[in-house]
């Protein structure tokens, strides 16, 4: 007969210990390789690449950047970036009041007189309802040759190449421009800038879009994001940083946009100059750089304004009086595509269409620049080349 054991402190302390099989010992090497995977991943999840994907270490043809699969990691907003974002949603959300008698704002930024105000005359001349003149001199008083002209001039402070100065008088320009409700588009122009086409013709063009004509590309050369300064950080980041020519033709809701701006100029005013080792130039990326991250689908990335650029030199070409040729006018507003080139060792041209409404279009309806001398010669080929 079997016994019934009854299991008391003394029993248990006399019964012998139960055996187990020993567990198999796992090789040190993949708990090695279990933690460094884990310490990748945490390290992908608090600082996600910007620049790397799942390609580089997986070496699959198709896949996604860590950034698209990992959660993304949420950074608190400041309280400027909060009313700065509300602020801009509200200018692009809100309806525009419709004006009866819609002006483009012809606004001009010179160092003083505007050699070409016969042509510019020439240009307006039948219009007088349909335009606005502003002139910022940086330097001395203008002496007008246009009675259109006169009186144009609006309260202006010193510019300095390349400073945040440039940008202040843009804003200067637009916000006395913005007092005319009947200015609907807004055209910055230097003293070198002539028109390319007749006044028709650029009306309808500006008027007949609801897009604004703002250079922006992605330059990874030393004059591109090799400009950028992580004093931006962490509003503007690397990846945000664009380029552009200055010269500009936007829409009234743009206009009143750049105005508002204050979180993002500052950080250009305080971390954007030249000859301080990135030699930044404001006025070539501030607006780029805004709308990029604002409205990037409202701009059409290309400047109205022709420049030259190919002689490789900080300052564009500028034509004098032989160059100025009816084959060189039509060589310009034949011009369908868009053209730039990275600043990096690789100098990647990329030539994009201009498309306006969903329709290629010539890409300019300005140039620049051009000499004093020019003058005599534009009159006399307007007509033709118009």
């Amino acid at each position: 007969m079997k016994q019934v054991w009854q299991r008391g402190s003394k029993d248990m302390t006399a019964m012998p210990p139960l055996r187990h099989r020993g567990a198999a010992k796992k090789p040190m090497w993949i708990i090695v390789l279990l933690l460094l995977v884990c310490v990748a991943l945490m390290g992908a999840y608090v600082y996600p690449p910007r620049r790397y994907s799942a390609c580089y270490f997986f070496a699959s043809s198709v896949c996604t950047p860590f950034k698209d699969w990992l959660p993304a990691v949420a950074r608190q907003r400041t309280d400027e970036e909060i009313v700065s974002s509300v602020v801009n949603r509200d200018i692009l959300s809100m309806p525009m009041a419709v004006s009866k008698n819609p002006k483009i704002a012809f606004m001009f930024l010179s160092p003083g007189s505007l050699p070409f105000e016969k042509l510019w005359e020439k240009f307006l001349q039948g219009h007088d309802e349909r335009y606005t003149i502003y002139i910022h001199s940086s330097r001395e008083k203008p002496v007008h040759s246009s009675s259109l002209f006169v009186g144009r001039e609006i309260h202006s402070e010193k510019v300095v190449w390349g400073r945040i100065s440039m940008v202040d008088a843009e804003k200067r320009l637009l916000a006395n421009a913005l007092e005319d409700v009947d200015n609907q588009f807004f055209v910055l122009l230097s003293d070198s800038c002539v028109p390319l086409h007749t006044f028709d013709y650029i009306y309808n063009y500006l008027m007949g879009t609801n897009v604004s004509f703002i250079d922006c590309f992605l330059d990874p050369g030393p004059h591109g994001t090799g400009r950028y300064s992580t004093e931006m950080l962490p509003e503007i980041e690397q990846r945000d940083f664009r380029k552009g020519a200055q010269w500009f033709a936007i829409t009234r809701r743009h206009a009143l946009l750049i105005l508002a701006d204050h979180l993002y100029y500052n950080k250009f005013k305080l971390y954007c100059k030249p000859a301080e080792g990135r030699n930044c130039i404001a006025d070539e990326h501030y607006l780029p750089t805004l709308f990029n991250m604002v409205d990037p689908g409202g701009i059409a990335n290309w400047s109205v304004t022709h420049v030259d650029w190919s002689e490789g030199k900080w300052h564009p070409r500028s034509y004098r009086a032989a160059d100025v040729t009816y084959e060189l006018i039509k060589n310009i507003t034949s011009v369908t595509e868009n053209f730039h080139v990275t600043s990096d060792d690789k100098k990647v041209a990329t030539l994009t269409p201009c498309v306006w409404n969903g329709t290629k279009r010539p890409c300019y309806l300005f140039a620049r620049k051009f000499y004093p001398e020019a003058l005599n010669n534009l009159l006399k080929l307007f007509s033709s080349y118009t």
